[in-house]
């Protein structure tokens, strides 16, 4: 079946595609697996000091208004840029641009493909309260949760501590803090909701593993791609994006997370994350994040291309499952993110597998296409003087 809004495309013999966001490891990740196929690709950031900018597979390089700051700008830019110069599909990888081209989705899928879930899906499991309460009612297993509506009739004094206060959304560890005591919940629960309001009070699982589980399901929401990896190493070390991992088998977990993105009626990307309870040895469910995910180039390392896969079922309509994989590889993301881990971890000599133990691959290192390393690096200019880069990387 053709996607809805894409009849009457043609397939250029190089595929042309429009990728933004240019400035995360996941978006250098789809431009190597593209650019490797011959794809042209235009790739876009609202600053030139950009990761996957200074790849050697960019075929043109676009600076657009920000999306989250200027947003009417960015889509007139986006509307010129796409029916000016004509691209198979278009591709953003984080969540602000993801939900702005999602909204106006109308007016920009006559000219291009968007092989997304509609707004709505997007919006409900981005929100972790509303996901938790799905979850819940259907059986799967979750962290204990409060959901805080008035803040002078919640009873602080039922709660077991330790505890998370978590932000209704967000993505990363942005705005998660950690409670260990009664005596500091009133006041951090302020600190958080004044930033991220009416935030979830969460029970601490204690790590007994951390997992994800990549998924694609085509238009009628069926199945066609997973993939399942532990998270070895994060930062910061009591919990965040991943700093090193491994593929794996597990066919539990890749079966709950089916499941559940199934009940949803899904479509496209999705990433569900999981950790093992230590008390119980259960898997709870964490978060869904309904776009590609950090350390999807361990994916790709381990022979599911999901940003080609993605390609495929935009242009094609569908595509045939694909559900086998290498597992035992490992990918890290050195820097900065495993430096950092090293640093603050007291443990750091006595790290398993250990920080100077080698990968298979690297998120952005590269041989054969070494400049990101000096993008990533002068992706710190921006912070200095753009405040919605410092907004994605510390709100």
């Amino acid at each position: 079946m053709d996607l809805p809004g894409a009849a009457g495309f043609k397939t250029l013999q190089k595929p042309k595609v429009l990728i933004l966001d240019a400035m995360w490891n996941k978006t250098l990740a789809a431009v190597r697996s593209l650019g490797r196929r011959g794809f042209y690709l235009t790739i876009g950031e609202k600053t030139r000091f950009a990761t996957a900018l200074f790849s050697r597979y960019c075929g043109k390089r676009a600076v657009y208004p920000s999306p989250i700051s200027r947003p009417n700008e960015f889509l007139e830019w986006l509307l010129r840029e796409i029916t000016t110069n004509g691209y198979d599909m278009i591709l953003p990888t984080e969540l602000e641009t993801q939900q702005l081209i999602l909204k106006n989705r109308e007016k920009i899928e006559p000219y291009v493909r968007i092989p997304f879930a509609d707004y709505s899906f997007i919006s409900n499991v981005q929100n972790k309260a509303w996901l938790l309460k799905y979850a819940e009612a259907n059986g799967y297993l979750c962290p204990k949760t409060y959901f805080v509506e008035n803040l002078n009739e919640f009873n602080y004094e039922k709660l077991e501590y330790p505890l998370v206060i978590k932000p209704r959304e967000s993505s990363g560890s942005r705005g998660i803090v950690y409670v260990k005591k009664p005596s500091e919940l009133s006041a951090v629960f302020q600190k958080v909701h004044n930033k991220y309001p009416f935030p979830l009070i969460q029970e601490y699982i204690p790590n007994g593993g951390a997992y994800g589980v990549g998924a694609l399901f085509n238009f009628n929401s069926e199945p066609r791609a997973a993939f399942v990896y532990k998270r070895l190493r994060e930062y910061p070390v009591n919990g965040g994006p991943s700093t090193l991992r491994e593929s794996v088998k597990n066919d539990e977990l890749r079966d709950i997370a089916i499941g559940l993105l199934k009940s949803l009626k899904w479509k496209g990307i999705a990433m569900v994350e999981f950790r093992v309870d230590a008390r119980d040895g259960k898997a709870k469910l964490m978060e869904i994040n309904p776009r590609f995910w950090g350390s999807l180039h361990l994916a790709i390392l381990s022979g599911i291309d999901f940003p080609y896969l993605l390609y495929r079922m935009a242009v094609d309509g569908d595509i045939e499952p694909v559900w086998d994989y290498k597992v035992g590889v490992q990918c890290r993301w050195l820097i900065p993110g495993d430096i950092l881990h090293f640093i603050s971890n007291p443990d750091r000599l006595r790290l398993k597998p250990g920080f100077f133990t080698r990968t298979h691959g690297d998120d952005i290192i590269s041989a054969n296409d070494p400049m990101p390393v000096l993008g990533r690096l002068s992706s710190l200019f921006p912070l200095i003087y753009d405040k919605d880069m410092r907004k994605m990387f510390f709100r």
